[in-house]
């Protein structure tokens, strides 16, 4: 019994000394940067945020789907669904009070994660209705409905450094879905968050 018992163990040992030779790699051109571990996610370069806009109405959210990746097309997630009407994504710049919105349109753009609104042309404004409502969205915090003066607040310390999660809010990416009623005035801005 004793030499079956090695024999066996003998046998068990080889099979596991293959299978351990059949996980690595299948020729060098592998480890030369010519095989399948070159085009691994790790080994791939990155994707730039700032591609070739789809022309796509912007919706945001994680809805979008990626690209079928054929080789004239971009690559990631490149369209939005279409808004309701009377809504539209926008990006907020200096000089929003508590009384005006100052944004600029955007443009959607292939990103890596989810599409990418970019702001583009010049500098609009909407007066803020008077029951304007607003909502603060972050990957690092729970959704918060705020008031027109903490979204302002918001929106300035978010504009001082994008970066920020120790001020009144994490912030995101800039993004706001802005409702604007029949005379033009913004009833509702829900910050999008990002990831």
């Amino acid at each position: 019994m004793p030499i079956f018992r090695r024999v066996c163990g003998v046998g068990l040992v080889a099979v596991a000394a293959l299978g351990l030779t059949a996980c690595g790699p299948d020729n060098a051109s592998d480890q030369a940067g010519g095989g399948p571990a070159a085009t691994s996610p790790a080994a791939a370069p990155a994707t730039s945020s700032a591609a070739a806009p789809t022309g796509a109405a912007p919706t945001g959210g994680k809805s979008a789907k990626p690209s079928a990746g054929a080789s004239d097309e971009p690559e990631g997630f490149c369209d939005a669904a279409p808004l309701p009407a009377g809504q539209k994504w926008v990006y907020p710049v200096k000089g929003t009070t508590t009384t005006t919105l100052v944004y600029k349109d955007t443009k959607t753009a292939c990103g890596v994660n989810d599409v990418v609104f970019e702001p583009v042309g010049a500098e609009k404004s909407a007066p803020f209705a008077p029951a304007a409502k607003g909502h603060l969205n972050s990957v690092l915090a729970p959704s918060k409905d705020v008031n027109v003066a903490d979204l302002v607040k918001h929106i300035g310390e978010c504009l001082t450094d994008p970066t920020s999660t120790k001020g009144f809010y994490p912030c995101s990416a800039g993004d706001y879905k802005v409702a604007i009623d029949s005379a033009g005035k913004v009833v509702e801005l829900t910050e999008r968050a990002h990831s």
